[in-house]
């Protein structure tokens, strides 16, 4: 589906300078962060409520918001994941409405990474790099291994050594270049930058940072239309660089501004593990400084100590009314049970950071009872069983009879 762009330009963040469209991703002049501008005028003119529901059920839908020139080269089956009515676990907490906006089952790597990746991918193949790289707690990897495979680019994969054995796995299968480095998330990102320095490669999460970012965004312009084209009075959303929560925020403000959902009141609650919260804990101490922690925590795809953005993040729970909580590992393994028991959604740790943060501001009246809550899940158990096979009641086999069986259903009623 060609079409044409609606880019504009990079901006910075802090002072406002433009850039034009090059894999940059720092402010010369006062290194604040670069995002991608629209032309939202020609958008208005072009994209309608009607236009969007009559494409293909992928990520794609909304085009003209994303930052690309061209064809995609990858994400055709990515993103339009449910938005689940959860009304198992509404019931159990007393909320009138929960939805579940499920990317554990997203496409083809079944995290919310898809989605970035997805786009990264496809403007490093417009920018002419034929390698894509990234520093990864392990979803982001999977998704760069296997998209770029399909891209028919090469690729190069950096983890912390200590990454979930089923991440490791989920991302060899595609047969990357990968680099295990002995250190945490931050320590491999500081690497990365050094390799981007020296060789020409498109890294998604350093040089190619702003328009990776903006994939995010599909998530929420998904949630707006399945909602009838409305935004959720709350959202709470898992917190690791911070990316993903100011990009739902800015979905949302776009379709506002484009006249596709009403005025915009969502509250957004940034959720973390006890054990890697910068952003909560500036957030609770009402704080503009974010300041940098050693993760220690079972929810690893949330481990970085030290997010890029986490200050646009906190910044956005202050901006909307929302706030933000934190889990320690034991409250996470019980919120992926509950979730599992509830509603049938094996997420992996960051969603039970997510569902037991959510938990918890509806328990202190931070989120009403009686408004509509969206919880993210923004990645499958299948990744993170090893944070809870010791937490689950492995059966004892019995002998093939019925005398077998009826002792253990007397036990068992």
């Amino acid at each position: 589906m060609t079409m044409k762009t609606y880019v504009k330009s990079l901006r910075c963040v802090e002072c406002g300078r433009e850039y034009k469209i090059d894999p940059i991703y720092v402010c010369e002049f006062c290194f604040g962060p670069l995002e991608v501008t629209y032309d939202y005028e020609r958008i208005k003119l072009d994209m309608t409520r009607q236009k969007v529901e009559s494409r293909p059920h992928n990520m794609w839908r909304y085009r003209e918001l994303l930052p690309i020139d061209g064809d995609p080269v990858t994400g055709f089956d990515t993103g339009y994941t449910p938005l689940m009515n959860a009304r198992n676990l509404a019931r159990a907490w007393g909320v009138k409405e929960i939805y579940l906006k499920d990317d554990s089952v997203n496409h083809p790597t079944l995290s919310f990474k898809d989605r970035v990746v997805a786009v990264a991918v496809t403007k490093a193949k417009e920018f002419g790099f034929d390698t894509v790289a990234c520093a990864s707690t392990g979803n982001l990897a999977n998704s760069v291994a296997a998209q770029s495979a399909r891209a028919g680019m090469k690729r190069f994969i950096f983890t912390p050594a200590d990454l979930e054995l089923s991440k490791t796995i989920n991302s060899l299968v595609y047969h990357p270049n990968l680099v295990t480095v002995d250190g945490n998330y931050d320590e491999v990102n500081r690497l990365c930058s050094e390799v981007a320095n020296k060789y020409h490669w498109a890294f998604v999460n350093i040089n190619i940072r702003p328009f990776y970012g903006e994939g995010s965004k599909s998530l929420g312009f998904e949630i707006a239309e399945q909602l009838g084209w409305k935004t959720p009075h709350n959202i709470v959303v898992p917190n690791a660089s911070g990316s993903l929560m100011t990009k739902i925020w800015k979905s949302f403000k776009e379709l506002e501004k484009l006249g596709l959902v009403p005025t915009v009141k969502t509250k957004v609650f940034a959720a973390q593990a006890t054990g890697c919260n910068p952003i909560t804990t500036a957030i609770k101490d009402d704080s503009d400084v974010i300041k940098p922690v050693k993760p220690r925590t079972i929810a690893k795809s949330l481990a970085i100590g030290n997010p890029a953005d986490g200050y646009y993040a906190a910044k956005v729970t202050k901006d909307t009314g929302g706030y933000g909580e934190d889990s320690t590992d034991q409250e996470i393994v019980d919120a992926m049970k509950l979730l599992a028991e509830t509603e049938g959604v094996f997420a992996e740790t960051a969603g039970g950071v997510t569902v037991s943060a959510a938990k918890k501001l509806v328990q202190s009246g931070r989120i009403s009872k009686d408004e509509t809550l969206v919880i993210c899940i923004t990645g499958n158990g299948l990744k993170t069983t090893e944070a809870v096979v010791d937490h689950l009641q492995r059966p004892t086999p019995i002998r093939p009879n019925m005398e077998a069986f009826e002792e253990l259903l007397k036990k068992l009623q």
